[in-house]
């Protein structure tokens, strides 16, 4: 009875220690560079994160991107003024060992906002030229990532998948189409470096 009794002892001791080894709540700080097809700029993201378990985090990131992106204009590339993109996104990462280097993959989905950018479309008849401009909209849209984390320093590559925007612009009268096919490419790709405050082993 002793022995059985000593025993139930060191179980309950070995689960508690191992249950106290797990922190699950953790916030994710990262910088990092923000790249839209054919243009540039720069991301800052907050990213709270609650661990179900060791290798299985759900977080809600927030984003702000600034970044110049292109616009297709009657099939022609141009270039659009820096502007910023903003996203709400639910997160899940499954990490791939429970080692200190610890490889992870992860999916995200919510809103992004995305701010309006001007351009200048041109007619290809008389040559006239007109200022115009894409809307700020709300979207939704998804995310993918993978990375590694070592201790609580975190490097990630992201690609976040949001719908195009499209417009028309008309001349000065209202009347004729000078870009019929006007085109924002949304979706952008980030590569991250930051560090995770909390978390982690006791």
């Amino acid at each position: 009875m002793k022995h059985f009794f000593a025993l139930c002892v060191a179980l309950t001791f070995a689960v508690t220690a191992q249950a106290q080894e797990f922190k699950p709540f953790k916030v994710n700080v990262s910088i990092g560079g923000a790249i839209p097809s054919g243009g540039g700029g720069v991301l800052f993201a907050i990213e709270p994160k609650y661990g179900i378990n060791d290798q299985i985090d759900v977080g809600l990131r927030l984003e702000s991107a600034l970044m110049a992106r292109d616009l297709t204009v009657n099939g022609n590339t141009s270039s659009g003024n820096a502007q910023g993109a903003f996203s709400y996104i639910l997160t899940g990462n499954y990490m791939l060992s429970d080692e200190g280097f610890r490889p992870f993959v992860g999916i995200g989905a919510g809103i992004y906002g995305i701010a309006g950018t001007g351009f200048t479309a041109t007619s290809g008849t008389g040559g006239s030229t007109t200022n115009g401009n894409i809307n700020a909209a709300s979207v939704f849209g998804g995310m993918g990532r993978v990375g590694f984390k070592t201790g609580h320093f975190v490097l990630g590559v992201e690609y976040n998948f949001i719908p195009n925007s499209n417009s028309i612009v008309y001349d000065s009268n209202g009347t004729n189409k000078i870009g019929t096919s006007v085109q924002s490419k949304n979706s952008y790709a980030g590569i991250k470096i930051g560090f995770d405050i909390g978390g982690g082993r006791r």
